[in-house]
Formats: structure tokens, C-alpha cells, sequence
């Protein structure tokens, strides 16, 4: 029998769970320890106590009712707050998680669940070989039961075993963590012009699903639709088991902050794939709205990637070269990059900055007119735009000027109705004006577009990127063409075989004849049909950048002052305030405006002052304003990133930006 002065004064019993993977029953061990024990040696009396002859290294202590870990193994249990009615559980930090990827197919991955969130995603993204992991997160799905039975009817989570299996081996197969893990995702080209990845199984695009399982997966949702799905974000600054993340629960992996840094397509293959896998999927799901002539070039480039996809899969079964040297390729490029620039590479005189003179029509929607556009000469000069009564009168002061740096600029076109529109937001002391110009053609809207992206980033036309911005708009319009382009002939439609309902949402299916898809499809393709296949997936991500509603997720919140709940839109670069009934954009804050944002987390209400005296207040509804402040922090944070630094993140500075002050 054991003494009291054995125990000492300030010794008490701790229950302690000993959760086994292997055994089907927990070993439960009460410790007499005492208030100054430390955890290191708490772990290592339970390690002795057990006896049993295994690794121990991936356990750590979890203490269920306060749901947090005891990683600071130099805290003694007094620190912790730990006390006799405590039970911890020694328990493994890795743990299986089903995980669905952009592509939406699930794979069954261990991941830390001790690990802040943050942490975690860089981990899998190093397993997936996905550079930027800080571009990602993890997104819970909703449970409500409009979302259950569609998960019920559709295979979208049942885990792949085959690809699981294909990304645990290329992941042995290289040195994990190492700083030249990301080398294994180098694309190469075979002489015959197809994107070849010999290891990384996230590089190739997966098959369109049929229609029948797409009709089942498509679901219509509004603004408060998307508010419920994007209000489950994970805390990037808590773990997994910290927010109630269970051992094989389901979570997404996705593009959370779209805005796509350094995407290399020679580094970048699983990456640029994954990243065309969700734009996508949120074009085939209507996650976001485009026209019709969008959809169906979508679906045009869609085809022209499978059918590139099913000729290289072929190309790269029958080829049995060895891989290319990373080196002699990186040399190779050097060499090419350094023989010497054309003379569009060089900044031309800039004392001689070119302008552009036409007549234009211009718009203002919020002004009452009888004559929505009228016609004006415009002036581009520098970063402005100055427009005057006519020609004559150009000599003179100018109706109006248009400082365009920092200002938004949203295509307003539709090539088969020969619309050349250009919607300009311009910042403003309460917000955003709203102007449209109208052009005349492709030329005229493709040269004035150009003038006015390169003006909104501060840069005026003698930048030698104008001349390929140019193109680049010119050639976007020829993509989203129907009309075949001079010298080619109309496409045989019994000879091609095509499944069209796969490439278009199923709201499409329900309005065209598959036969009347298809000819439609084909027309679009043929001018996209001399693309490789990275070039396809770029433009197809370039093509989902360019709608007026990318990168945008939606909050139900209520201003301060106001007694209606109103949506709150998040984009990359500005935050829009939506009146819920119409869904139409009342106030527009440029995120380049901001001068700070607080949140008040006893009230749970999020402050943001701008620039000259405009502030805003708002509490949130659809979520905790925590995800909201995560977005916003998160957003600054990725706008300091720069090429000349390495992959290595400031973490400290994303949670200091995002963490909450709880």
C-alpha cells in the first residue's frame, strides 16, 4: 500500500488514452503526476507505462474538452490549465482524410491534423507536387440536405484508388520537401508537339463525365447559395481536429485566392491542370455565370484539350525514350532566351509616349438619358482618357478626363452580335464609377482595351507589352468566333464523333438538339484547333479569368446602420457590395484604397477604412467573420509576393494578416 507522503502534497491522478490504430480497444492508464510535469515528460512516464515496443514519434497528447493539442512539450501541465478531471488522448497527428481534388476526383491521403491548416496544405500540395500551396485551402461542404442527396446520387467521393496509388508512388519516387522537389513537375514536348509529364499523374486532364451523372451533379444556386458554400473555409491558423475534422472525413482541396502567381508551364503542369480542372468544373456547374458564346467556346476548347489528352496518353504509351535531362533543358531554354530579343522586347523612347485618337460612344448608367450611348472623339494619352464634343473641339478643355490607373476593366463583348464593349470602374472617393465605351471593331476595341489594362497598372502604351496585349485580346476574339476562320471549311459531322452534352452545362442540353451542340462546338473549334495542349488550358484559365464574375465569393452580412441583410463580394482585388433582391452591385472598394481593416471579435464585426475618410462596417450572417478577415488578410498577403524572392512564405506575416485575435 502506497503512503500519502509518497504522492507529495500537490500530486493528483490524470487519465490518460492511449489510441491504438492496430488494436481495437483504447489502453486507458490513470498517472499520478503533478502540476510542474512538463509534457515531454509526461509523454515519456506514458511511453515507459505502456512497454509496448513501437514508434511513438507520430503520437502526441490531444485534451478533448478544451479541443486543442499539447504540442509545446516544454509547457508543464500548470501552464495548460491541466487539472485532475482533464482526460487526454495520446493519439497519432497523421490520419487518413478523403480528399477531393479540382478535378473533383477524391483520393485517400494521411495528413498532420495537428498541423495549423496552413501547414497542412503545403504538406499535401508537396504530395500532389502543386507549387503555391498558399494559393490553396480546404473547403468543407455544406451539410444541409439539398447537398446530401446529391452527394448520394453522385460518385463524386468515392475515393480513386488507382490515382491514390499513382501519387504515393511518384511521391516515393522523388525526395520529399527537398528544394528540388517541384523539378518533378517539368514538361517536356514529344517531336510530335504533345505536353509530356513522365511523373506527375495530376498533370493529365481527366475525361468529361457523361451527361447523366453532370445533370445529377448540377444543382442551381443563387447568392445565398454560394454564401453557404463558401462559409466553409477551414481556419488556415487552426488544425483539423481543432475545428472538428474527424479521421476520414471529406474535405476539397481548392484554388481558394485566385490569383495565380508565376504560373510556369514548363514547372507548373499538375499545377496548370488542376487550375483548369476547377475553372471547368465551376463553368459545367454554373458556379459562374458566362453567355452563351462563352459556353460554347468553353466547350470548344474543352473537346480540343480530350481529344489532345486521348492522342498523347497514346503517344506517350508507345514512346519508350528516356526523360530529358532537367538541366540540359533548363540550359537549352537560357541559350534560346539569350541569342538575342526582337525589337518588340525593347521599351521604345519614353519621351515619345503614343496615344490613340477615334471616335468612341460612351454610357453612363446611372445618369437618365434617352440615348443610352453617345458618340464623343476620344484622346488616350498617358494614363487618361480625355473625350470632347467632336474632333474640332479637341483643341480646347475636354468634356470630361478618365483617370484610368487603378481602375477595373470588364470586357463587355459579343462577337457574334458584333458588341465591342468596354466597362470601366473607376475609383472614387465612395466607391466606383461605372462607364462603358462602345467600339467599332475588333481592331479599334483590341488597340483601346489594351491602352486601358496597361493604364489601370500605372503603365502607359510605350510599354513594349502593348503590342502583346494586342494580340492577345485579337486572338481571344478569334477564339470566340463561331465562324470558321478564312480557308477552312465547315466540319463534317458525320465524321466526327463527339459527345457535345459533356462540354456544356446541362441548362444548354435542355435548350439545343445534340446534333445543332454539336455543329456549334465544331465551328468554335476550328479556331482552336492548332493549339498545343498547355496552350489550350492556358487560354481555357485566361478565357475564366476574363468573366466579369471571376475570383468573386459571396457573404451574407449586415452593414452597419443598415436593417436588411445584404451580400458582400470578395474578389481579388476589391470588395463589392450587393443588394440581395436584385443581385445587382451597389458600391465597389478597391482593395489598393485601403488604408486598414479591424475586427472587433466580442461583437464580431468587421471595420475597413479607405482612403479619403470612407469607412465601412458590417457583422456577418452566413459565416464567422473570421473567414471573411481570412480572405481579406489573406488577399494582402499574396499582393507582397515577388519573383525575385524563393518559394520559402513569411508564415508569420499570413497569420499576423489572417489570424484571429481571440
Amino acid at each position: 500500500m502506497i503512503k500519502a507522503a509518497e504522492y507529495g502534497h500537490n500530486s493528483w491522478e490524470l487519465m490518460v488514452v492511449v489510441d491504438q490504430r492496430n488494436l481495437e480497444e483504447c489502453m486507458r492508464f490513470r498517472m499520478r503526476v503533478e502540476g510542474t510535469l512538463h509534457i515531454g515528460g509526461l509523454m515519456l512516464k506514458l511511453v515507459e507505462k505502456i512497454k509496448a515496443p513501437q514508434d511513438w514519434s507520430d503520437h502526441a497528447l490531444w485534451w478533448e474538452q478544451k479541443s486543442c493539442w499539447l504540442l509545446k512539450t516544454h509547457w508543464t501541465l500548470d501552464k495548460y490549465g491541466i487539472q485532475a478531471d482533464a482526460e487526454l488522448h495520446y493519439t497519432p497527428q497523421h490520419r487518413p482524410l478523403s480528399l477531393q481534388l479540382p478535378n473533383m476526383r477524391t483520393v485517400a491521403l494521411r495528413v498532420s491534423f495537428s498541423s495549423v491548416v496552413f501547414k497542412t496544405v503545403a504538406e499535401i500540395c508537396r504530395i500532389l507536387n502543386i507549387r503555391r500551396s498558399e494559393e490553396l485551402s480546404l473547403l468543407k461542404p455544406p451539410d444541409d440536405c439539398k447537398k446530401k442527396k446529391k452527394k448520394e446520387r453522385s460518385p463524386e467521393w468515392q475515393v480513386d484508388e488507382m490515382l491514390t496509388k499513382d501519387i504515393l508512388d511518384s511521391t516515393a519516387t522523388g525526395v520529399s520537401g527537398s528544394p528540388g522537389f517541384y523539378s518533378t513537375s517539368m514538361t517536356f514536348q514529344t517531336d510530335n508537339g504533345f505536353d509530356y509529364n513522365p511523373q506527375n499523374p495530376l498533370a493529365t486532364c481527366q475525361l468529361n463525365v457523361p451527361p447523366d451523372e453532370l445533370a445529377k451533379m448540377y444543382l442551381p444556386l443563387d447568392l445565398e447559395d454560394k454564401a453557404v458554400i463558401n462559409a466553409g473555409w477551414l481556419d488556415s491558423s487552426r488544425s483539423l481536429m481543432e475545428q472538428g475534422i474527424q479521421e476520414n472525413d471529406r474535405l476539397q482541396l481548392r484554388f481558394k485566392y485566385h490569383c495565380f502567381f508565376d504560373l510556369n508551364p514548363k514547372y507548373d503542369a499538375g499545377r496548370i491542370t488542376q487550375l483548369y480542372e476547377q475553372a471547368r468544373w465551376s463553368i459545367l456547374l454554373e458556379e459562374i455565370d458566362c453567355t452563351e458564346e462563352e459556353m460554347l467556346m468553353f466547350a470548344s476548347l474543352q473537346y480540343h484539350i480530350c481529344k489532345l489528352t486521348s492522342m498523347s496518353s497514346d503517344q506517350n504509351s508507345r514512346s519508350d525514350e528516356g526523360e530529358v535531362d532537367e538541366v540540359e533543358a533548363a540550359l537549352s531554354n537560357l541559350e534560346m532566351s539569350l541569342d538575342g530579343g526582337t525589337a518588340d522586347s525593347i521599351l521604345e523612347d519614353i519621351t515619345d509616349i503614343p496615344k490613340l485618337e477615334d471616335y468612341l460612344k460612351l454610357f453612363r448608367p446611372k445618369r437618365l438619358t434617352l440615348k443610352p450611348y453617345k458618340e464623343y472623339w476620344f484622346i488616350f494619352k498617358d494614363t487618361t482618357i480625355s473625350y470632347y464634343k467632336n474632333k474640332e473641339s479637341a483643341v480646347g478643355e475636354p468634356i470630361e478626363q478618365l483617370h484610368l490607373r487603378g481602375c477595373e476593366v470588364v470586357p463587355d463583348v459579343n462577337v457574334t452580335d458584333k458588341k465591342f464593349g468596354i466597362k470601366l470602374m473607376i475609383p472614387v472617393a465612395d466607391g466606383m464609377n461605372e462607364i462603358y465605351i462602345r467600339c467599332e471593331d475588333e481592331t479599334q476595341y483590341a488597340k483601346w482595351k489594351a491602352a486601358c489594362i496597361l493604364a489601370s497598372k500605372g503603365k502607359t502604351m510605350a510599354y513594349s507589352s502593348y503590342r502583346s496585349e494586342v494580340k492577345n485580346i485579337q486572338s481571344f476574339l478569334q477564339m470566340k468566333s463561331l465562324a470558321p476562320p478564312s480557308g477552312q471549311t465547315t466540319p463534317d459531322l458525320d465524321s466526327m464523333e463527339m459527345n457535345a452534352e459533356s462540354f456544356v452545362s446541362p441548362r444548354y442540353v435542355k435548350k439545343y438538339k445534340s446534333k445543332q451542340l454539336t455543329t456549334r462546338i465544331l465551328e468554335a473549334h476550328q479556331n482552336v484547333s492548332k493549339l498545343s495542349l498547355i496552350d489550350a488550358k492556358m487560354r481555357f484559365i485566361e478565357a475564366w479569368q476574363s468573366l466579369p464574375e471571376f475570383g468573386i465569393k459571396y457573404y451574407v452580412v449586415r452593414f452597419r446602420g443598415s436593417k436588411k441583410d445584404e451580400i458582400l463580394g470578395i474578389s481579388y482585388n476589391r470588395l463589392i457590395r450587393i443588394d440581395m433582391s436584385t443581385g445587382l452591385p451597389v458600391t465597389t472598394w478597391r482593395f489598393s484604397n485601403m488604408r486598414q481593416w479591424n475586427v472587433n471579435w466580442e461583437i464580431r464585426q468587421v471595420t475597413i477604412d479607405f482612403d479619403q475618410n470612407v469607412s465601412l462596417a458590417f457583422s456577418c450572417v452566413s459565416c464567422d467573420c473570421k473567414v471573411v478577415h481570412e480572405y481579406i488578410g489573406g488577399y494582402i498577403f499574396l499582393s507582397t509576393r515577388s519573383k525575385d524572392q524563393n518559394e520559402t512564405l513569411d508564415e508569420d506575416l499570413f497569420h499576423k494578416l489572417t489570424g484571429g485575435q481571440e
